[in-house]
């Protein structure tokens, strides 16, 4: 097979790639926020269950988590899709690094924004909505394009759960014909195709946000 026609048939399984990397940032970002903002506001035993969970999907293994959860769960009767099982995985992994992000980009605001916001009668909810997320948004927002490059780069291991995305595709083409180099070489090619935009669009935002600090 020429090079072209590898990589033809390694982005049919883009879907499934693409898929799994979608839905995994829909469990990563509310994750990440949630647990991050509690993590910084919460006390006491809530605290140490937040921090619990989150070091829980930082430091298990992706691959363990992906083969516990999908081969393990029907057996007490929960029965989840493979795309579903791998972009619960890979989101909660990369929201639990996340939720460190925003933990600290809320630490870095001067307290004294958050006590004026107080002294004119915005609840506390009000303040964090208000104040305290639009200007941490700014600051977390280049380590979370880094984790959302990271899912999709991440989104390699589900194919051993059976899903046919492009990594899959890449196993099933050097079944038929011994070329690992042009193969392989195709498939990296195929995630820096997916991955480098989303680095653009990154970069294009910063600047946005660089120009509006500067005015």
């Amino acid at each position: 097979m020429s090079f072209f026609a590898i990589l033809r048939s390694i982005y049919e399984g883009f879907g499934i790639t693409a898929a799994v990397a979608t839905l995994g940032l829909l469990f990563a970002i509310p994750f990440a926020v949630i647990a991050g903002v509690l993590q910084h506001f919460a006390t006491g035993p809530l605290r140490w269950i937040v921090t619990a969970v989150i070091e829980f999907w930082r430091s298990s293994s992706v691959i363990v988590l992906l083969y516990a959860f999908y081969y393990t769960l029907p057996a007490f009767g929960i029965f989840l899709s493979g795309i579903t099982v791998g972009a619960m995985v890979l989101g909660f992994n990369i929201g639990g690094y996340g939720s460190q992000s925003v933990r600290a980009a809320l630490q870095s605001l001067n307290k004294g924004q958050r006590e004026a916001g107080l002294a004119l009668g915005l609840s506390r909810f009000d303040v964090l909505r208000l104040i305290e997320l639009p200007q941490a948004i700014t600051a977390m927002f280049p380590t979370f394009i880094n984790q959302a490059i990271q899912l999709i780069k991440g989104t390699t291991l589900v194919s051993l759960i059976a899903l046919t995305d492009m990594t899959f595709r890449a196993k099933q083409i050097s079944e038929l014909g011994y070329n690992p180099v042009g193969i392989y070489s195709a498939l990296a090619l195929s995630y820096l195709i997916l991955c480098y935009p989303v680095t653009i669009f990154g970069r294009h935002v910063e600047r946005r946000f660089a120009t509006r600090k500067a005015r």
